[in-house]
């Protein structure tokens, strides 16, 4: 069915289509018998059993308003955001970019979000049915963007399981200037401090972007264990990997996300866990789109996995289809349950 209505829908505006999609899942539509239940895919998230290690990465449920409609299609976590302390509408438009032979969105919407009160209200009013993370920066126009992630973190501490520390868009003007060790130390030991204050067991997640350089990979592994921080995610999109892409999209200045960055994403997980192994829980994303695409994301290190540009493509199917791989690849493979194939390619 999908594979029909997309020609349709690619024809609209890319930001419109996304907009209609979350409509449709606040009215709750979504296919039926989405969720597999098999014992080869279930995996463990800090003491939760869950169905299957695929999740909805931060940018599709901005304003978490479908978080619960996402677990009925099969995706076991969902992440929302990124939310910022007030309201903003980010970069002008237009600001999404489809790039249909390299599967591919180029993204520069800057944090546009209705705010951390009225997405934590929400919450509140909606419990979540699943594991709930919550992605938070700061506001574009902040003074201080430290006390930015304070404020979020004091918001939401109580509302998720996990709660991200994004200093990874490309689109908000020196955010990733936190992936210098200086900054990064900064950053980490003010939100261990105020996790102690608020005495609260949320988890800590850091989102990094693909284009750090090598030295910051040891760097980074360095304060994730000195201010033992529960989660790494990798990565969030790119601003690079652009001399062999097709489309003409490719030039519009923002993230690159989908397919092109499988495998720098793929490389830079590996790296990390050779260094973490198992003491940090790492979650793959970029490229995500297939059974064999996420289990590559596992074999190299991460525990679990998101993706968000490759249901654009592949359709609210997408969880489903990849739980129906993953399955067969586990038994072409020998491989009684999906945590054991955790960093096997190292």
């Amino acid at each position: 069915m999908y594979s029909v209505l997309r020609s349709l829908i690619f024809k609209l505006d890319p930001e419109l289509s996304h907009n209609l999609a979350i409509k449709s899942l606040k009215f709750n539509y979504s296919p039926v018998k989405n969720i597999i239940i098999d014992s080869s895919i279930e995996t463990n998230f800090f003491g939760k059993k869950i169905n299957n290690p695929i999740g909805i990465a931060a940018g599709f449920d901005k304003n978490a308003e479908v978080y619960n409609p996402l677990y009925k299609l099969g995706f076991s976590f969902v992440e929302v955001g990124t939310v910022t302390p007030k309201k903003q509408y980010g970069n002008p438009k237009p600001r999404v970019f489809r790039l249909e032979e390299d599967e591919a969105l180029i993204n520069r919407l800057g944090f546009n979000n209705s705010g951390s009160d009225s997405i934590g209200s929400r919450i509140n009013s909606y419990p979540p049915k699943g594991v709930l993370g919550i992605n938070i920066g700061p506001n574009m126009s902040t003074t201080n963007k430290l006390d930015d992630y304070l404020i979020c973190l004091r918001k939401f501490h109580k509302l998720c399981d996990y709660l991200t520390i994004n200093i990874s868009s490309p689109n908000t003007e020196n955010l990733r200037n936190f992936h210098n060790k200086s900054e990064l130390d900064q950053l980490l030991k003010i939100i261990q401090e105020e996790k102690k204050i608020l005495k609260s067991n949320v988890l800590i997640a850091l989102k990094i972007s693909p284009d750090i350089e090598e030295k910051n990979i040891s760097n980074i592994s360095e304060l994730l264990l000195k201010y033992e921080v529960d989660i790494i995610i990798i990565s969030n999109s790119t601003d690079q990997n652009r001399n062999n892409l097709k489309n003409i999209n490719k030039l519009e200045k923002g993230g690159l996300s989908g397919k092109p960055l499988e495998k720098k994403s793929n490389i830079l997980i590996n790296k990390f866990y050779k260094i973490l192994s198992n003491r940090v829980k790492i979650i793959g994303v970029g490229g995500v789109d297939s059974g064999r695409s996420a289990y590559e994301k596992i074999i190299n290190g991460a525990t679990l996995v998101q993706l968000y540009t490759g249901m654009v493509y592949k359709g609210p199917n997408i969880a489903r289809n990849i739980s129906e791989e993953l399955i067969n690849i586990l038994k072409s493979e020998g491989i009684k349950n999906i945590s054991e194939a955790i960093g096997i390619k190292n």
